[in-house]
């Protein structure tokens, strides 16, 4: 199996990967949120919601920070160039493909309608 030295990846797709984590980065996005406020929203448990926190802070998409009993979330400082990259890299692969399956099913549609004229006369 080929393995991948990607782990930065790896993290960031495995948080990206679930709804409510991906709902909780929207959210952040607006405005920074305490756990508390945070699992209200999503209609889970402190506990729940901390362990949401926890995969996308150590994916480097959260940062918390403690003051008093209340824990603050805000996104995080890296961005997700290197994802978007990654991304863009196989679009483009499939993008490409798609564009000669237009060019093939264009000449079998060409074919097809020369056929159909030949065939008439």
């Amino acid at each position: 199996m080929v393995q991948y030295a990607g782990t930065v990846l790896d993290a960031s797709f495995a948080a990206l990967s679930d709804a409510t984590r991906r709902g909780v980065l929207e959210q952040l996005g607006r405005a920074d949120a305490s756990i508390t406020q945070l699992a209200e929203k999503f209609h889970m448990t402190l506990t729940g919601m901390k362990k949401h926190v926890g995969v996308l802070e150590r994916a480097g998409l959260v940062t918390t920070e403690k003051v008093g009993r209340v824990r603050t979330c805000k996104l995080g400082v890296r961005g997700l160039e290197e994802e978007a990259a990654w991304i863009e890299r196989y679009r483009q692969c499939w993008a490409a493909r798609f564009d000669e399956l237009d060019k093939l099913v264009e000449e079998l549609k060409q074919k097809e309608k020369a056929d159909g004229r030949k065939k008439r006369w």
